[in-house]
């Protein structure tokens, strides 16, 4: 579509929002994986849900849910919140199954798609120039 700019999946200020409170949480060295659904708007907010799988013991990883919610319009535009919770520990084989399984079950939107971590975790020699 003409004029419709690209937008980069788990770019924006809701995700950089959830990067920065999950660094907070886990090195992000350690991230190994990550899943976000698409944000869905309505009423002036947009809600984003993200997928984290971290590093374990031997070949498993430790799961994360990390959602954001920020108002869109009005006085309160760019306020929110964000959250951010372990909900389990699986196989490495396993979590990537469980992840698209959530989407199967709620059978709404677009599947999570997977990002990698360097997209919110990047070097700061990696930036470019301001």
């Amino acid at each position: 579509m003409v004029g419709v700019p690209a937008v980069t999946p788990g770019l924006g200020l809701g995700w950089t929002r959830i990067a920065d409170a999950l660094a907070k949480v886990v090195s992000p060295p350690d991230i190994r994986r990550i899943w976000i659904f698409s944000p869905m708007r309505r009423d002036g907010r947009e809600w984003g849900t993200a997928v984290i799988a971290t590093t374990a013991e031997g070949c498993r990883l430790v799961v994360f849910t990390a959602k954001y919610m920020i108002n869109t319009r009005g006085k309160r535009q760019g306020q929110g919140r964000v959250e951010i919770a372990e909900v389990g520990e699986g196989p490495t084989d396993v979590v990537p199954d469980v992840v698209h399984g959530v989407h199967d079950r709620v059978s709404e939107g677009e599947p999570a798609i997977e990002i990698a971590p360097d997209l919110w975790f990047a070097q700061e020699h990696d930036q470019p120039a301001a």
